[in-house]
């Protein structure tokens, strides 16, 4: 009776550390979101990128979010990155006024919060614009 009752006893333990260092694994996925975004732009003029980071579908405050630019011969010009406000959202601006006219790749990359950062997915959305 004692060996079945250590038998059960290890199993059960077996399972329950199992199943903590598979939570271990998670990912954290968050995933930025545009919010009706332009791709004509003239010239001079601002682009402005308004979005938000989702998680869990929810804006999700504190998301680091890294807006990537790059021309048409995937030379990138711009590399930032801003957390999300309060309410999960977030603007970039691009200003086109010292650039030449064509295609443009805007990339919004997710870096997830600071904690989750080791787990996270770094989901990100791409979008053409077209300078003229």
């Amino acid at each position: 009776m004692l060996i079945k009752r250590n038998f059960v006893f290890l199993f059960l333990l077996t399972l329950f550390l199992c199943g903590a260092v598979k939570n271990s694994f998670a990912t954290h996925i968050s995933k930025p979101i545009l919010v009706k975004p332009k791709t004509e732009y003239a010239l001079g003029e601002k682009a402005i990128f308004n979005g938000w980071a989702e998680y869990n579908q929810q804006p999700t405050a504190n998301v680091l979010i890294n807006f990537k630019i790059s021309q048409s011969d995937d030379a990138v010009i711009i590399d930032e990155s801003q957390h999300t406000d309060q309410q999960g959202h977030f603007e970039f601006v691009f200003d086109t006024k010292n650039l030449t006219p064509g295609r443009y790749q805007i990339t919004i990359t997710s870096h997830c919060k600071e904690i989750h950062r080791s787990i996270c997915s770094y989901n990100s959305q791409t979008l053409t614009i077209n300078l003229k």
